[in-house]
């Protein structure tokens, strides 16, 4: 423990137990800050692009996840230092907000901060450098308003929102899956899965869509090409006894939330049996209430009964006998989905359960391992933001890093308007902006420099924000004639959370941390 005295010779203590403490300030903070934020950027920008590399992360108890998603990169991490937390913060606000851009939104931030490095080195006051990555991301996100372009969708007209979903699958690992037309018409189908999955759910007038009311389901067995849209909902159950039908037409669904058992007393009680004939007037009782609560579901018609809570054998063996099908552990969420996918209501007691209740349904995802269900359900879940976030605003800009260099150009124009300081940290993030585009490049096998350099005169000479990095070797850098777009709002999140984060990462200049022995 340090103590200090004040004027009047009174103690007081600076930090408890400071011999046990490690403690930088000021540059030395700030740069173990951005080395920390730098490492954690280096690792997903390898993942960044169509023709990003995967990781392989095991888990303690030997669960092995490939991936290239950013969010899921970060979250299986162990990561312990608090500014690379801070990173995977980042990435899963992007993925909460957004559903897509968690490897571009790290990269970004990770650019910012080694501009940040140099501008602290020519001894630029890290307040002034946050003040200029405000102002810059305020052009850049305005700017992007400038070059986006708006379409115009319908419930019959969806090619746009699947050309937008088949951007986002493309850096999934997807196109592992084949050559040729096989990998197109395999991501294609999935991004149509996707659309009408979104489009079935969602209020087009109020552009609100529910994402809670879609399930993706995943079974091992089968190949990508099976995977099916099912308008309904999937549960992922076997009935309770093996010898109960698998196969029921024109079900009639009763969904309950009461145990097929007998009441229990509240209290503490104690059943003494003293002979053959107690233990079966004892049984027989049972048996009759079982036999009632069966007899109720079928007198209103129930051809299938699902329950929140299991059984016991006696009323599974009556079950069968009686030939009324059953499952059994079905959880709260999906028993509400349930209801609401086949008209029904929920029942919490026996005595309350009507004909008017029951749920009706007429007469899968499949692939070869659980690693690629995983990884394919990671894949979709980011094509079904997308195709929220275009129904929420119809806006969208070009990919392969156009916008990117767009803003690039657009903010290095303004720094000229700012006599400050300021127009360092501007210029800086205008050169953080070239980082996204760098990295597909030098992602797909190009030559990062020479690529950026070619683009970046083609956008200024042609006056044209739609080209990028032709990552897929079409032959053209305009991302129009690729059809590669993004959504308007992601890309403006990104920017946005980017240099917030940047922002609270400058601003610590002082670092206390327990000793490491």
């Amino acid at each position: 423990m340090a103590l200090a005295f004040d004027e009047y010779g009174r103690p007081f203590i600076i930090i408890r137990e400071q011999e046990q403490k490690t403690r930088l300030r000021g540059l030395d903070a700030q740069k173990a800050n951005i080395s920390a934020g730098k490492a954690v950027a280096r690792i997903l920008r390898t993942s960044l692009g169509p023709k990003g590399m995967d990781k392989m992360l095991q888990s303690p108890d030997g669960d092995v996840t490939i991936t290239n998603d950013g969010a899921t990169i970060l979250e299986q991490m162990d990561v312990d230092n608090q500014i690379a937390k801070l990173m995977v913060e980042l990435s899963r606000s992007e993925d909460y907000e957004i559903g897509d851009g968690t490897t571009g939104v790290v990269v970004m931030a990770g650019a910012l901060l080694e501009q940040a490095e140099k501008l602290l080195e020519r001894g630029i006051h890290p307040i002034r450098i946050a003040e200029g990555y405000e102002m810059a991301s305020k052009i850049a996100f305005e700017h992007l308003e400038h070059i986006a372009h708006k379409f115009e969708f319908s419930a019959t007209d969806v090619e746009p929102l699947i050309q937008t979903c088949m951007t986002t699958l493309s850096s999934k690992i997807l196109p592992a899956f084949g050559s040729g037309n096989s990998v197109n018409r395999c991501k294609r189908s999935m991004a149509e899965i996707a659309v009408k999955a979104v489009l079935a759910v969602a209020d087009l007038e109020r552009k609100d869509v529910n994402l809670e009311l879609i399930k993706v389901e995943g079974k091992v067995g089968g190949k990508l090409e099976d995977t099916e849209l099912i308008y309904g909902i999937v549960v992922d159950k076997d009935m309770s006894h093996p010898q109960m039908p698998k196969q029921i037409e024109d079900a009639k669904i009763a969904i309950l939330t009461c145990p097929f058992e007998p009441p229990k007393p509240k209290t503490k009680h104690k059943v003494d049996i003293d002979s053959v004939e107690k233990f079966q007037t004892l049984r027989e009782q049972e048996r009759k209430y079982f036999d009632d609560m069966v007899q109720k579901c079928k007198d209103v018609g129930a051809t299938l009964v699902i329950c929140q809570w299991g059984f016991d054998d006696e009323a599974n063996h009556l079950l069968m006998h009686r030939n009324l099908p059953a499952v059994r552990w079905v959880g709260g969420v999906e028993l509400e989905l349930i209801a609401i996918a086949t008209g029904g209501r929920i029942v919490p007691r026996f005595q309350e359960l009507t004909p008017e209740k029951l749920g009706r349904a007429i007469l899968k995802l499949l692939d070869r391992n659980k690693m690629m269900i995983e990884e394919t359900k990671r894949s979709l879940h980011d094509a079904l933001c997308v195709a929220r976030n275009l129904i929420r605003n119809k806006s969208i800009v070009y990919g392969g890093g156009s916008a990117e260099i767009s803003c690039s150009i657009a903010v290095e124009a303004a720094a000229d308007k700012y006599p400050g300081v300021e127009q360092y940290a501007i210029r800086a993030f205008a050169d953080a902006l070239d980082a996204i585009p760098m990295a597909l490049a030098e992602n797909s096998g190009l030559q990062p420099i020479e690529t950026l350099s070619a683009v970046k005169s083609q956008q200024i000479k042609d006056n044209n924000s739609c080209c990028g990095i032709d990552c897929n070797d079409v032959g053209t850098n305009d991302m129009r004639e690729q059809n590669v777009f993004e959504t308007l709002i992601g890309k403006q999140q990104q920017i946005l959370l980017a240099t917030q984060v940047v922002k609270m990462i400058l601003k610590i200049d002082d670092v206390i941390s327990p000793f490491d022995y």
